[in-house]
């Protein structure tokens, strides 16, 4: 309206004001300011044509119907080309609006934060007879609402399992207001802590749970294993006429699991994870190059984010063929245990925590099984010992064993 205003004062014979013309000029004027104001009224007609068409594609692309507003889009600008900068929107072009938006998810975090007081209060309110959950519709069979509540507990800790499978917990709290309340039980959440960390974890302070202590604290996790890839070049034998010499590139890889239990595995071959990854479910495979130990994180004077290793090859115990030393006097040969002790500190990277291991020490101890001596062979940490990253496997958790 004030482009429309704004030419049509600029009009020959018009006044300044724009309410009444020019007295002498009135006449002779009268049909060019007619088609002034025709232009003018179509102009403003275009205008408001693009803006609608603008807005409509600013709708459509907010629903997520991106061709549908890039259609729009263009009509608008075919008709108004600087349409955008014309606009005086009524609220953000980016839905309910930015700041508004901020103002709801900080309302939203201070909700989740006390998500579970809100939801006891609520199913206290219901009824007088409380119950965890309701049927949406109506069934012959007994709901699993009539369950009293130490039989769901106990059906949680099959959930959790001796693998402490916490991202199942995690998800079946999903369902309803009444498993969020049994998923957030905090006997469950320090029966874990316990398992992981052991009797150092008698003391929740610093942190606000024992749901919190084990999100925050330095921690091996469970539901996957840790791989690495090296490379190399190695040079190989020269040729016989001696015109050239050949160069292998070696891969390898090294997987290490962890248990709930202290038990570690730890594994280095040329083969792939697609083929090795099945064969670390279970510590009873039957991978022959396959070393068993134990582990522990450090001291809490350390933060304990350093993970310690003690392992070795399986024992197979073969039985001695006596008739092959029947007729010759057999020397014995010295019995010795290899077990290697490796040390590793736990990292973040990206969004996940405690998805990286990082190589400090490790060393080979031989040890004479008649004199008791051992001898120890410490490598040094080079290119070689790459980090360690984790990658979760939906298998190892994929059925429970036993309850927490």
């Amino acid at each position: 309206m004030f482009r429309a205003q704004w030419m049509f004062e600029l009009a020959p014979g018009v006044s300044s004001s724009g309410l009444e013309p020019l007295p002498c000029r009135a006449s002779s004027r009268e049909p060019g300011l007619k088609s002034v104001d025709a232009r003018g009224k179509q102009e403003i007609a275009k205008e408001e044509k693009a803006k609608e068409l603008f807005l409509k594609a600013v709708e459509e692309e907010q629903n997520g119907a991106l061709y549908e507003a890039i259609k729009f889009y263009r009509l608008a600008m075919q008709l108004v080309p600087d349409i955008e900068f014309k606009i005086t929107y009524t609220r953000s072009p980016d839905g309910d609006g930015v700041g508004k938006r901020c103002v709801e998810d900080s309302k939203e975090d201070d909700k989740m934060a006390d998500l579970l007081t809100d939801f006891q209060q609520q199913l206290t309110l219901q009824e007088s007879s409380v119950k965890l959950c309701q049927p949406e519709v109506y069934v012959n069979q007994t709901h699993i609402s009539a369950l009293p509540m130490e039989v769901l507990m106990y059906i949680f800790r099959w959930v959790v399992s001796s693998d402490l499978d916490l991202r199942s917990l995690e998800q079946l709290s999903l369902v309803c207001r009444g498993f969020y309340i049994c998923a957030r039980d905090p006997e469950i959440w320090h029966q874990v802590c316990l398992k992981i960390w052991g009797r150092s974890c008698n003391k929740l302070v610093p942190y606000a749970s024992w749901r919190d202590m084990f999100l925050e604290r330095p921690r091996v996790r469970f539901d996957g294993v840790y791989v690495s890839k090296t490379k190399y070049i190695r040079q190989g034998e020269q040729s016989l006429d001696g015109f050239y010499r050949a160069w292998h590139q070696v891969e390898y890889y090294r997987y290490l699991r962890f248990f709930p239990d202290g038990q570690v595995m730890m594994l280095t071959t040329p083969e792939d994870p697609q083929s090795i990854v099945p064969r670390l479910r279970t510590k009873n495979t039957r991978t022959d190059a396959i070393l068993l130990g134990h582990y522990r994180l450090s001291q809490e004077t350390d933060n304990q984010t350093k993970v310690f290793a003690v392992i070795m090859k399986k024992k197979e115990e073969k039985p001695v063929d006596y008739h092959k030393y029947r007729y010759f006097r057999r020397v014995p040969a010295q019995e010795t245990d290899h077990s290697f002790h490796v040390g590793l500190q736990l990292c973040s990277s990206g969004r996940q925590r405690f998805n990286k291991l990082v190589w400090i020490h490790h060393s080979c101890h031989i040890t004479c099984r008649s004199t008791g001596e051992t001898a120890v062979t410490t490598f040094d940490i080079d290119k070689m010992y790459t980090p360690l990253f984790f990658a979760r496997v939906k298998s190892f958790t994929a059925y429970s064993e036993k309850p927490l």
